[in-house]
């Protein structure tokens, strides 16, 4: 009996732990159900019974919006990994290390350049997962690089923005990738080039207050949140209860801060559709014979010969 306990009991046990992953289910924020990872996956990580939209990483995003999912991986220009050598419970660096290894991405804002509908197209898509998505000297050049594609290429460029503001650990840098995006923005504008912003669950902070809330059409998910400050600063500053829903997609829709909510499965069409009508064309420049994506669905290809990196910074 004690062979029996002690010995072919724990093994059994060690044996299932092994063979169950650890996101095999998901529970739903919203309406608690808990629902199988792959199904999740597969409908772009809505939830099928609540639609709940969940968090989406910037290699799915991608995939979701290009066409036959492949695209150019667009080169940026590389920055001081630690330029205030700042170290609050940990090294930033090492924040910076984990975070890498976590997600495969080198910051939280990755920009490709591709197909939409046959259209050329540039998108950043900002990873929430990255460090809450924040606005450093990386992302910053990730977003003013992106915008220079887009005027070489003379298309349209989307960004999906995800965070929870500037990143604290570098400081007075990080708060001046605000005005620089900003002026990349308008260098966009000078190129009458459509910008079109996507606001997913959450954007806040510096991050609204720059690049985010300057779209030439201001798209949200359904039940993103979005502002500047958080919902209890605000009651504690002003000291009045705040309406219900307050700076959810569909509030602020109401109020005229985003033009338009969109479903995740009406994203793609609604943003091509958008861009033709921008650029007052049935289609757009399309990507160049040179520069086709030959990518399988699961590969993504560098494209330093198509979209060469900026100095470094």
């Amino acid at each position: 009996m004690n062979w029996l306990t002690n010995v072919v009991r724990p093994k059994i046990r060690n044996i299932l732990r092994r063979e169950t992953p650890e996101n095999l289910w998901i529970k739903c924020p919203d309406s608690g159900q808990l629902v199988f990872y792959k199904d999740v996956e597969a409908n772009q990580f809505v939830i099928p019974g609540s639609n709940y939209h969940m968090r989406m990483g910037a290699v799915a995003r991608l995939k979701s919006i290009f066409d036959n999912e492949t695209w150019f991986d667009v080169a940026l220009p590389d920055v001081t990994p630690d330029p205030l050598k700042f170290r609050d419970e940990k090294k930033y660096v090492d924040r910076i290390k984990d975070a890498r290894a976590r997600t495969n991405l080198n910051d939280a804002i990755k920009v490709g350049y591709g197909r939409l509908e046959g259209a050329a197209v540039v998108v950043a898509v900002q990873d929430f997962d990255f460090m809450g998505g924040s606005l450093g000297m990386a992302a910053g050049e990730a977003i003013v690089r992106g915008l220079e594609l887009a005027v070489e290429k003379k298309s349209p460029f989307i960004v999906f923005a995800a965070s929870g503001g500037a990143r604290m650990q570098e400081g007075i840098l990080s708060l001046m990738q605000m005005p620089r995006t900003t002026v990349a923005i308008q260098m966009l504008r000078e190129a009458k080039l459509p910008y079109i912003v996507v606001l997913t669950n959450p954007t806040t902070g510096g991050v609204t207050a720059s690049y985010a809330m300057l779209g030439d059409v201001q798209i949200a998910e359904p039940g993103a949140l979005i502002g500047f400050a958080g919902a209890r600063v605000i009651e504690q500053t002003i000291r009045e209860k705040l309406p219900e829903g307050f700076q959810r997609a569909e509030y602020l829709k109401e109020h005229g801060m985003v033009d338009m909510v969109v479903h995740r499965h009406d994203l793609r069409p609604t943003l091509a559709r958008l861009c033709r009508l921008l650029t007052r064309s049935p289609a757009l420049e399309t990507v160049s014979k040179s520069a086709q994506p030959v990518a399988s669905p699961t590969q993504i290809v560098s494209a330093a010969d198509v979209a060469p990196a900026a100095p470094h910074a």
